[in-house]
């Protein structure tokens, strides 16, 4: 599988990611068995970019990658993780965790993009992976907390960066503006971008993404279905944009879309994977996977040649933006593994 290297840093990323919030038990349990299968199909596949976060699962998910990769060479993956939530002891639990994974409640999340807490929740990702470093730290979801993110959590990961315990840092969100604020304003190499420049919202065409060119950094894209809108060759009535039902308009945009993908022997799923790959910053598309199933499908999904007339005429018929970059960009500038 291809590789592709986050600019001025020697991490290299394949262009396919495994998301490990699934196996943090996301919306429902992912059986412990199954969350080890999709790592080993994963692996298996060529996948060596693994994304992590304390946030999944309550460190549920850190726990099951980190075992899941153990006894693999430690040079030959990337393993990403996140701060600016600690997790800390619940003292009044209720039985399950009320932020969307199905979990026991005995810790809870803690904003916290202070030096100090950044320190610790390294340190803390550290011992539940396992691991004796990670190669990519990203702050969580900064929105609310642009100060002290800016001015203490990413000098701090920066430091880290500098003595070799970090390979590359950045910062996960699911808008663009303020990543594109990290990228020139502070030390960060690469931010990870959720569902902003997806077949159905190419919004961060205004801002992150001119940022990345100008200044030489990269993105990594992930929520390309857009919570689902974009995941079947057909969608229908009820399917979720953002998290929520996806209005009729949209879907009515999607269903045109997915049918102009059929024009051109491919399918809405695959041409959603490939479609961050059309801007040059865009080194990887990471996908949440459950099991060995959803593995096998996505790379499958990712292998499928997309013909670049796919993008013209999806601009032609105003689908897309027209600003979208007229070359399909997978592959570009990368290494096979």
């Amino acid at each position: 599988m291809h590789q592709r290297k986050i600019q001025n840093t020697s991490v290299s990323l394949t262009e396919l990611g495994f998301g490990a919030s699934v196996i943090g038990n996301l919306y429902q349990v992912t059986p412990a068995d199954d969350a080890t299968a999709a790592v080993d199909a994963a692996w298996e596949a060529g996948l060596r970019y693994f994304d992590t976060a304390p946030h999944y699962g309550l460190g549920l998910s850190e726990r099951r990658l980190g075992a899941a990769l153990r006894g693999r060479p430690r040079d030959e993956y990337v393993i990403s993780s996140k701060v600016g939530r600690l997790l800390v002891p619940n003292g009044e639990p209720r039985g399950v965790d009320t932020e969307g994974f199905v979990v026991r409640d005995d810790l809870r999340r803690r904003w916290d993009f202070s030096r100090d807490g950044v320190l610790r929740s390294v340190e803390d990702t550290l011992e539940r992976t396992g691991l004796d470093r990670l190669d990519i730290v990203y702050l969580h979801d900064p929105d609310d907390h642009w100060r002290q993110a800016a001015e203490e959590a990413m000098p701090t990961l920066a430091e880290l960066r500098d003595q070799g315990m970090i390979g590359a840092i950045g910062a996960g969100m699911n808008q663009s503006a303020m990543l594109a604020r990290f990228l020139r304003e502070t030390a960060a190499d690469v931010v990870m971008l959720a569902g902003r420049y997806t077949l159905v919202d190419q919004s961060a065409l205004d801002d992150v993404l001119p940022a990345a060119q100008v200044l030489g950094k990269s993105v990594v894209a992930v929520g390309v279905f857009n919570s689902g809108l974009l995941s079947r060759d057909r969608p229908t009535e009820g399917m979720k944009y953002d998290y929520r039902d996806a209005p009729p308009a949209l879907v009515a945009r999607a269903r045109a879309i997915a049918a102009v993908c059929e024009a051109h022997g491919t399918t809405l799923p695959a041409a959603a994977i490939a479609f961050p790959h059309t801007h040059p910053s865009i080194i990887n598309v990471t996908l949440g996977m459950r099991n060995p199933e959803q593995v096998v499908q996505n790379v499958e999904l990712h292998r499928q040649h997309i013909p670049d007339g796919l993008w013209a005429d999806l601009r032609a018929q105003g689908l897309i933006r027209s600003d979208v970059p007229a070359e399909h960009g997978r592959g570009r500038e990368s290494r096979c593994f």
